[in-house]
């Protein structure tokens, strides 16, 4: 059975990818980097929508991996702004991988693999701070 932890939330992913063999490491499982990688970007995503703009990482307040992440699972990664501050973003991310898609099972095999903490700062085109626009009514 599937824990609730361990299923899709109910909106689309930020970003989406196929995890590749030229994403391994020396033991053949995905490199924990091209995760972190994948992360900031989708943290980045998530940030720039809200500060309507450019945004830089600042910190990995908190990075966790609970599971692997093997060549062939589908990877999703789920971003969303907790907090705004007056020129920052604080962003969680959850990764999720979808595992033996093409394989039959009783259930849809799905864990998530890895959650995230990321700060951004909301930066000018002179990559000076500026303050994140207040949310549209």
């Amino acid at each position: 059975m599937t824990e609730e932890r361990d299923r899709l939330p109910e909106r689309p992913p930020t970003l989406r990818m196929l995890a590749a063999p030229t994403d391994t490491n020396a033991a053949g499982d995905i490199f924990g980097g091209w995760i972190m990688a994948q992360v900031d970007i989708a943290g980045a995503v998530a940030a720039y929508r809200r500060a309507r703009g450019r945004v830089v990482t600042v910190a990995v307040n908190a990075f966790q991996f609970h599971h692997p992440v093997f060549v062939g699972d589908l990877v999703s990664f789920y971003a969303e702004v907790e907090r705004v501050g007056t020129t920052s973003l604080t962003v969680a991310v959850a990764v999720f991988a979808e595992r033996d898609r093409g394989v039959q099972h009783p259930e849809h095999i799905c864990q998530r693999v890895t959650e995230a903490t990321l700060t951004y700062v909301a930066v000018d085109d002179q990559r000076r701070k500026r303050v994140v626009p207040a949310e549209a009514d």
